[in-house]
């Protein structure tokens, strides 16, 4: 089923006028829809008389974006702990999968710090190293170095942003999560680039750990977020951080000081609260949203035109297309670099195209709300028309 995308926008994104603001830039942040901005004004209404916010509200808010993110990802509500960003999922992985002496995290060079910067902290408090990865030839992820990577003995995690931020590179996570598990490697993925407009089974890839914030692809407020952990994983996985929630029988208000250092058996353990309920009720009405347009028209509407974007730059004189041109290879990112970059980027912004400068590159982001004459009106600025 293809996607109204006229209807959608009326609905959800009005000021999304033919004329005004082209945005192209949810790789950074994703646009709140209508719904999801009446969810936030309606919990903050609330908030402002707190004697009207029972404690089942708070908590089945939570209960309900554990349910819609795994109904996403293909999992059940159990796997799910709900976190602020990416960055707090990465650090669960960091921090509680079991590492020791001797033991290797193989990480990519170009990744976004948050899937850097935690392995290299943590692990060596454990005894583990972690090995960069160099890119292949273009910048890219050298796939098949990683794949080499998963059959040394030495190695017990691998970590991968799923799409990559400056790139737009997709990796195969369902070959790559098939390797890690013949080898009994912990696969950890970063997904926050393509959830959202990318389907993705976590039954097929059987990752370790999967974070993702839902501020961007997700289009949902700051501060809200999820990390799976894969079940037969949580009991072996002691949390780096501990929330006073994080315990069996911690529900029970009324009995909280006979303590009792069990932790949950499911994911919840990983959970810091206090949370912010009111960011997650806007990422409900959001999940609900992408739920009903579904992953796979959303993906085709997007591969599409990503597809104009990549087929414009292949055929530019003076344009280096950075993103790949296979669409097995990409997301809703494209990236790529035109002559003087940083004026092109500048004549975007006065254009009214929104974007992003990395890494040298135009980053371009296609969603589900975007149209051809979205995808046009970026080829004109960019051309100088």
């Amino acid at each position: 089923m293809s996607l109204d995308v006229k209807a959608l926008r009326a609905a959800e994104f009005p000021w999304m006028d033919p004329a005004g603001a082209v945005y192209l830039n949810s790789a950074s942040t994703g646009p709140i829809p209508r719904r999801a901005a009446n969810a936030l004004d309606a919990f903050n209404a609330l908030r402002q008389t707190p004697h009207r916010i029972p404690d089942k509200l708070q908590f089945d808010t939570l209960a309900r974006t554990r349910e819609l993110v795994a109904r996403l990802i293909g999992a059940a509500s159990r796997d799910i702990a709900l976190g602020t960003n990416t960055g707090y999922g990465i650090n669960v992985a960091a921090g509680a999968l079991p590492l020791g002496p001797g033991d290797v995290v193989v990480v990519s060079e170009g990744e976004f710090p948050a899937n850097v910067y935690p392995w290299l902290a943590l692990a060596p408090r454990r005894g583990a190293t972690v090995r960069m990865l160099p890119l292949a030839a273009g910048g890219l992820p050298d796939e098949q170095a990683l794949h080499a990577a998963v059959d040394d003995p030495a190695v017990k995690v691998i970590a991968v942003s799923w799409v990559g931020f400056a790139t737009g590179y997709r990796y195969d996570i369902v070959d790559l999560g098939r390797r890690c598990r013949a080898r009994g490697v912990h696969l950890v993925v970063d997904a926050i680039q393509g959830l959202g407009v990318t389907p993705l089974d976590v039954g097929q890839v059987q990752p370790a750990v999967l974070s993702s914030g839902g501020q961007k692809w997700l289009l949902s407020p700051w501060g809200s977020g999820f990390t799976y952990v894969r079940p037969d994983l949580v009991a072996a996985m002691q949390p780096p951080l501990v929330s006073w929630m994080a315990v069996r029988g911690s529900d029970d208000f009324g009995n909280l000081v006979h303590y009792d250092m069990t932790w949950r058996d499911d994911a919840r353990r990983f959970e810091m609260v206090t949370l912010p309920f009111q960011d997650f009720a806007g990422m409900n009405a959001s999940l609900e949203l992408l739920l009903e347009l579904g992953s796979d028209a959303i993906a085709a509407h997007v591969q599409r035109l990503v597809g104009e974007l990549v087929r414009w730059a292949r055929g530019r004189d003076g344009v280096r297309l950075v993103t790949p041109a296979e669409p097995a290879h990409r997301a809703g990112i494209v990236c790529l670099v035109p002559p003087d970059a940083g004026g092109v980027s500048a004549r975007l912004n006065a254009t009214g195209v929104a974007h992003s400068l990395r890494e040298g590159a135009i980053r371009l982001a296609v969603h589900g709300f975007n149209t051809d004459d979205d995808v046009a009106r970026a080829i004109e600025a960019i051309e100088g028309r």
